[in-house]
C-alpha cells in the first residue's frame, strides 16, 4: 500500500461475511483474520479505520412481515471480536451512511476504528447505485479495497466507490494484493509442468475455467460429479450418477481442445459408488465408464486417486479447484483427501500450490494442510471467475 495513512480515515473495504451460529458467535473467523494485517498497518501508520462489508443476503430473507432481520444480519456481533484482536477502541455505526454514520467518522482519532453496518441494508448496494456509493465515499480521505472475495461483483463499496477517489487517493489491501499475485503466478507465469485439479457438480459451472486453463496447463485431473458427463461424452455406461445431458456436446468439444493444445486431461478411472446418495449407503468400487443401474458415482476410486496423485507430485504448479466427491459425506471423502495430501507433498518438494473454492479449503482446513499449502485464496467466486480470465470490477476500479 503506497498511501501516507498519518492523520486519514482509510475507508476500508473487507469481506466480514462469517458464519454465526444461533447465540450469533463467529464459528470461522478465517475472512476476518486475513484482514487484520491490512487494518494493523494503517492505525500502525497513524491513520484511522472505518471498516465497511456486507453479511448475508438480508434482502432476500426477509421476516414475514417483510421487514428485514436485523439482529440476524447486523455486523454489530463482530465488535467484541475486532476489539480483542486489535486491541483498540472500535465503535459501531448502525448504518453505513448518513449524518449519524458522518459524525462518527469525523469524530474518529488516529488509532481508532469505526465498524459501518451491513451494506447489504441498502438495496443500492448490490444494484451499484453512485449516489449510495457516493454517500459511503464522503467517509473517509482515501479507499482500501481489501475484499477480494467480492472483488467480482459490482456493486457500490466494492467498485462504484472508486470513482470518487483520485489514482493517489486509493489502493489494495495486503489480502487483495495477495490474491491477485499469487493468481497471476499460475496464469501469467506459472513453472512447468502445471497441473490443474477441478472438482465439483456440474460441467457448466466449470467449463470457462476448463477451457482457459488449457493456454498453460500441461495435465488437467477432472474430479467430482461433473467427470460423469464426460464419461457420457465417451459413451460410458454411468448408471444413476448426477450428469448433464445437454452438457454432453461441450464436452466433447473440450477434450477436442485439450488434444489439439496437448494437454492431458485425467479422467478418474475407478470411482467409489453408492446405492444413494447417504452418509450409509452401501457403496462399491466400478470402473468409471462401467457403472451399473442403480449405483451413482459419489467419489473417484482408489485407482483413480493414486493416479491423480503421481501426477501432482510431479507437478511443479498446481491449481485445484472444487472437491473429488460429496466431500461433506465422510464415506465419499476419501478421493479429496487424497489430492488434499498430494498437494502438501508435493509443496513440501518445492511445488507452488494455490487451493481456491469453499469445499476444496474446507479440506485442507479439516486435514490441518493449509499451512502446507503455498497459497489458500479467500475468493470463492471471485477467484474462479479470476482463474477463468476475467476482469473483476472490484479490481479494475482500482487499477484503471
Amino acid at each position: 500500500m503506497n498511501i501516507n495513512f498519518n492523520g486519514k480515515r482509510a475507508l476500508v473495504r473487507v469481506d466480514f461475511n462469517v458464519p454465526l451460529d444461533k447465540e450469533y458467535r463467529i464459528t470461522d473467523d478465517t475472512r476476518i483474520r486475513e484482514a487484520l494485517p491490512t487494518i494493523r498497518y494503517i492505525l500502525e501508520a497513524g491513520g484511522s479505520v472505518i471498516l465497511m462489508s456486507h453479511l448475508g443476503r438480508p434482502l432476500q430473507k426477509l421476516n414475514p412481515d417483510g421487514s428485514i432481520n436485523r439482529e440476524k444480519f447486523t455486523l454489530k456481533h463482530l465488535v467484541p471480536y475486532l476489539r480483542r484482536k486489535l486491541k483498540s477502541r472500535v465503535f459501531f455505526a448502525d448504518d453505513c451512511i448518513g449524518k449519524k454514520a458522518r459524525a462518527k467518522a469525523n469524530a474518529l482519532k488516529p488509532g481508532q476504528v469505526l465498524l459501518l453496518e451491513n451494506t447489504r441494508f441498502h438495496p443500492e448496494e448490490e444494484k451499484g447505485d453512485p449516489e449510495f456509493a457516493r454517500q459511503l465515499a464522503e467517509l473517509g480521505d482515501v479507499y482500501v479495497n481489501d475484499a477480494f472475495g467480492t472483488a467480482h461483483r459490482a456493486h457500490a463499496s466494492t467498485a462504484v466507490i472508486a470513482q470518487y477517489f483520485s489514482p493517489a487517493h486509493k489502493c489494495f489491501g495486503f489480502l487483495m494484493q495477495r490474491e491477485i499475485e499469487n493468481a497471476d503466478r499460475v496464469l501469467k507465469n506459472p513453472e512447468h509442468p502445471v497441473t490443474c485439479v477441478v472438482g465439483g457438480a456440474k460441467v457448466s459451472d466449470k467449463i470457462l475455467l476448463l477451457e482457459h486453463f488449457l493456454s498453460f496447463a500441461d495435465f488437467i485431473l477432472i474430479g467430482g460429479a461433473m467427470a460423469y458427463t464426460f464419461f457420457l461424452a465417451k459413451k460410458g455406461n454411468v448408471g444413476n450418477s448426477l450428469v448433464e445431458p445437454d452438457r454432453v456436446e461441450a464436452a466433447k468439444a473440450f477434450l477436442k481442445k485439450a488434444k489439439a493444445a496437448g494437454v492431458k486431461i485425467l479422467l478418474p478411472k475407478d470411482s467409489l459408488c453408492g446405492d444413494r446418495l447417504a452418509a450409509d449407503a452401501t457403496v462399491q468400487v466400478y470402473p468409471s465408464q462401467q457403472i451399473p443401474e442403480g449405483w451413482m458415482g459419489l467419489d473417484i476410486g482408489p485407482a483413480a486417486a493414486r493416479s491423480f496423485a503421481r501426477v501432482i507430485r510431479k507437478s511443479k504448479t498446481i491449481v485445484w479447484n472444487g472437491p473429488m466427491g460429496v466431500f461433506e459425506l465422510e464415506p465419499f471423502a476419501e478421493g479429496t483427501k487424497a489430492v488434499a495430501k498430494a498437494i502438501a507433498r508435493a509443496t513440501s518438494k518445492g511445488a507452488f500450490s494455490m487451493v481456491g473454492g469453499g469445499d476444496s479449503v474446507a479440506a485442507v482446513n479439516q486435514l490441518k494442510l493449509a499451512k502446507k499449502i503455498s497459497f489458500v485464496s479467500t475468493g470463492g467466486g471471485a477467484m474462479l471467475e479470476y482463474l477463468e480470465g476475467r476482469e473483476l470490477p472490484g479490481i479494475t476500479a482500482i487499477r484503471g
